[in-house]
């Protein structure tokens, strides 16, 4: 969908290339005072800055002489998010002396700030391309770039052409393509497979209700199972949105969007794990066979879970999703879901709230948010906010009071997730609002780098290379210790 792949981003051929340097913002003085005397007169004419954040282009014969970005940081790919957009046409190539890791960000960064969604509008924009600089590890770059537009492509998809028949077909066919064990629960099969609540939520939609089941990898491996929210399109049920807060719904997939792009960077990079993806995927729409407010719902697990509210469905499918992740026994479960306006509420629309049952699972994913220059968030699974969830007549209420929101559906989710399990639940906006560097509004895989970094280090294989090609530390295996009582480590 995307006009332009990742790959026609770049070329190894140099020929007529046009010099881009990175200028720290710390000697940007002294760098200028270093370029030929007709840039710098260039520059000092149009009052040029050499603050971060400014380009710096100068003239010269016959056109473009060079350019050079000035950034804070070299090490950080949103510092070279824009550049597409502001280099004038034409293939530029590195003319400054960095780190592999260096040049891994401003690859990263150059490619997820070209990102264009043209399904229905034509991008009339002319190319920038760049020559692709020596030392970087290019599959690795193109296949964070290839998953982040596959998300974004799918998120920004209408909900007419993206239903849950078409975003099922997107998920099996990729599978299939990497030829993974693929199969997908439809309709009133959900019931009879005992799949009940993602049947309840769906069954109001011409489009019906669906599981997306699929594995790769050996099975002697770590076994990783990922989850993700795939409403289409949400209404809010009977308790039906308002008009305001309808008008992103098509979002409400962010998650199996986000799910799918981890999945196909973890295939696409062959990490040392037996994956596993658990798509839940459903239209909460209106109509006479619609879950009503009240009514009360089997779940997989056995527990019955009343509807406090018909618009917190996204933990009802992922919760029957859940229970089926932990019948393997997963090493790791991450499930993400555009869960809750609480959770933006508290942290805004551009970070992604975490919650993690092991302290040492989220430091390494802390860790791995710092490296990759993307903020992350956690907020406790606090026990006693889990009364909240009490039904007078039935095992659970899917809904809690107006307070905590974003906690008491991470509890709600925690009941159906295996005893001691290495869990992570991401409640993410999944869109970007306004544009910023290497974020173009609209859909977004939000923290890609941040979760593909962490698989990463947690499954590399042991004395593979890493991205710098360096031999890889052996981390250690997680502990047991769950967050409780509010503790944040």
């Amino acid at each position: 969908m995307a006009k332009v792949p990742p790959s026609e981003l770049f070329t190894v051929a140099a020929r007529g290339a046009r010099p881009l340097s990175i200028v720290l913002e710390s000697v940007a003085a002294s760098e200028r005072a270093k370029l030929p005397a007709n840039a710098q007169q260039w520059l000092d004419a149009i009052s040029a800055s050499n603050s971060a954040g400014n380009l710096w282009i100068w003239p010269g014969e016959g056109g473009l002489g060079g350019a050079a970005l000035i950034v804070k940081t070299r090490s950080n790919p949103f510092s070279y998010g824009d550049l597409s957009d502001r280099l004038p046409p034409g293939t530029y190539a590195l003319n400054s002396n960095l780190t592999p890791e260096e040049k891994r960000a401003l690859c990263l960064g150059f490619g997820l700030g070209a990102y264009r969604f043209d399904r229905y509008k034509k991008d009339k924009r002319k190319s920038r391309t760049l020559l692709w600089p020596e030392g970087v590890v290019k599959q690795e770059i193109l296949s964070l770039l290839t998953a982040s537009y596959w998300a974004r492509d799918l998120i920004n998809t209408p909900a007419s052409d993206m239903g849950p028949s078409a975003l099922a077909r997107e998920a099996l066919t990729f599978a299939r393509a990497q030829e993974a064990k693929a199969r997908a629960t439809v309709g009133d099969a959900l019931l009879t497979e005992n799949y009940p609540m993602i049947h309840a939520v769906g069954r109001a939609s011409n489009d019906a209700p669906r599981l997306v089941d699929f594995s790769w990898g050996k099975t002697t491996l770590p076994k990783l199972t990922l989850v993700g929210k795939g409403v289409c399109f949400d209404t809010g049920g009977l308790d039906l949105k308002p008009g305001q807060h309808m008008k992103l719904m098509k979002k409400d997939m962010g998650g199996a969007a986000l799910i799918l792009a981890l999945a196909s960077y973890v295939i696409e990079r062959k990490l040392p794990v037996r994956l596993r993806v658990l798509l839940p995927i459903v239209e909460n729409s209106v109509s006479g066979n619609a879950m009503r407010p009240l009514d009360v719902l089997a779940s997989r697990k056995g527990l019955s879970v009343e509807v406090g509210d018909t618009d917190a469905e996204g933990r009802l499918i992922l919760a029957d999703a859940l229970t089926e992740a932990g019948s393997e026994e997963p090493d790791l479960v991450i499930d993400a879901a555009t869960l809750t306006g609480a959770a933006r509420v508290a942290l805004g629309t551009a970070m992604p709230v975490v919650f993690a049952s092991q302290d040492s699972t989220w430091r390494a994913i802390e860790q791995a948010a710092a490296e990759s220059f993307e903020p992350v968030w956690r907020l406790p699974l606090y026990e006693p906010y889990r009364k909240k969830l009490e039904s007078k007549i039935a095992d659970y209420s899917n809904i809690g009071d107006s307070y905590g929101g974003a906690i008491t559906a991470a509890l709600f989710l925690e009941e159906f997730v295996r005893p001691a399990a290495d869990w992570v639940h991401i409640d993410t906006m999944a869109y970007n609002l306004e544009a910023t560097p290497g974020r173009p509004a609209g859909g977004e895989a939000q923290a890609l780098l941040t979760w593909a970094h962490f698989l990463e280090q947690r499954y590399r294989v042991a004395g593979a290379p890493n991205r710098e090609g360096a031999k890889p530390t052996k981390l250690a295996k997680p502990a047991k210790k769950a967050v409780r009582q509010g503790k944040l480590s």
